[in-house]
């Protein structure tokens, strides 16, 4: 029997993992259906494809994997990209009324006006949100279509990434058959899925620690008012283990995972844990305490590049929701704890997707890993930017992505 509904897929391309969440949105109800994760296997590097063929092969089992859950085909995707080539900033734009009342037309005129800024020949655009809008010199108006006046004004915030990343991301999407009908930075994406409408509103910070990367954007009466993307992510934490404790990195990531805790205080005295050696040698009998002891550092660092962001963003004493922490990195015992002693009188969380009116496989995503793809999938947000609607090429051989790549270069 052939579906109703409509069914959307979102795809966040991580460093060190893909994820995928399939959801039906029918006219009363929507439902998650499917889900995946599959590790990109070295093809992401610092939120950036490195190598198109393992990207693209992780793309394809991922989707592969959740439409099998799904019981469906899975033809576009809802892409979302992070890291440390993200830039956002504030910018102002300003035009004449046409006609002395607002207009969906006027809106469109004052939001390209915002973000028609010079930007580097590798940088391109990917969002431009609204802040506030101001008619005639009275400001703080977010719906401004049908009231009068003259001149209209708008505060957006403007989210930039690197050109090659984005065209690089869209051809594995395209090897893999896919085509891409949004994408969107990733923080953004998770605040969908984690943030509720009071955190926004009242002022929140959105961390998302991934595996190569770290993305934060500040929110502050429900506009978006601060982004950056941080080359540092929980894969430096598996190196420092690997160091210290002298096993291999595979080995370091499982003993993170399954023994890590950011406060050494919250382990018991004489706890062991087995970790594997190098060179082939028997497991060894290692202290829980020394594995806290390396994980500490690392996370204090962390927590104080984001007390550095939030005082950049200028509204510190304006975030009474405080931080909510998602990733894969949030998931670790006792994290929060550390957060709220680095970033003194600060609330801290680690927030899973947990979406309003959102049935099926609700507890399988609540989970920080899932937090971008929930988010793609329920598109919360007016995100202002240019549609993508790559087409598959009927070239073969070295012309495999002439199609897509003449479509990039009409969008950009």
């Amino acid at each position: 029997m052939a579906r109703t509904a409509e069914i959307v897929a979102g795809l966040d391309l991580g460093s060190s993992k893909v994820a995928v969440v399939i959801m039906e949105a029918g006219a009363a109800d929507k439902n998650i259906i499917g889900v995946s994760l599959v590790p990109t296997g070295g093809g992401v590097r610092s939120g950036q494809v490195v190598a198109i063929e393992q990207t693209t092969e992780a793309i394809r089992m991922a989707v592969e994997e959740a439409a099998h859950m799904a019981g469906c085909q899975i033809h576009s995707v809802r892409l979302g990209i992070g890291g440390s080539g993200i830039v956002g900033f504030n910018s102002d734009g300003t035009v004449a009324v046409r006609g002395g009342r607002v207009t969906e037309a006027d809106i469109g005129r004052v939001l390209e006006a915002a973000r028609a800024i010079p930007l580097p020949g590798d940088k391109q655009v990917l969002h431009a949100l609204p802040q506030e809008y101001i008619i005639d010199g009275h400001d703080g108006i977010r719906t401004p279509i049908g009231m009068n006046g003259i001149r209209l004004e708008t505060r957006v915030h403007v989210i930039t990434a690197a050109r090659t990343a984005l065209i690089n991301a869209m051809e594995c999407c395209h090897a893999a058959g896919l085509h891409v009908d949004r994408m969107m930075f990733n923080a953004l994406a998770g605040s969908g899925s984690v943030l509720t409408q009071e955190e926004r509103e009242l002022g929140a910070v959105i961390v998302d620690v991934g595996g190569g990367t770290t993305d934060i954007s500040v929110w502050y009466d429900n506009a978006l008012v601060h982004t950056v993307a941080m080359e540092w992510g929980g894969d430096e934490l598996t190196r420092q283990i690997a160091r210290g404790l002298r096993t291999p990195s595979d080995a370091a990531e499982t003993v993170k995972q399954r023994h890590g805790c950011a406060l050494p205080s919250m382990v018991a005295d004489g706890e062991t844990m087995d970790v594997p050696s190098v060179g082939g040698r028997g497991p060894q009998e290692r202290q829980r305490h020394l594995l806290c002891e390396i994980l500490e550092p690392g996370l204090e660092e962390l927590f104080g590049r984001v007390s550095q962001e939030i005082d950049v963003a200028g509204c510190r004493e304006l975030l009474a929701a405080g931080v909510v922490l998602t990733g894969g990195t949030s998931k670790l015992e006792a994290i929060a704890d550390l957060g709220e002693e680095v970033l003194i009188g600060m609330p801290v969380r680690v927030g899973c997707p947990a979406p309003k009116g959102v049935g099926g496989l609700t507890e399988v995503v609540a989970d920080p890993r899932y937090a971008a793809a929930v988010g793609l999938c329920l598109d919360t947000f007016e995100v202002g930017e240019q549609s993508i609607t790559p087409r598959k090429s009927s070239n073969g051989g070295g012309k495999l992505f002439d199609g897509v790549r003449s479509l990039i270069r009409q969008w950009f």
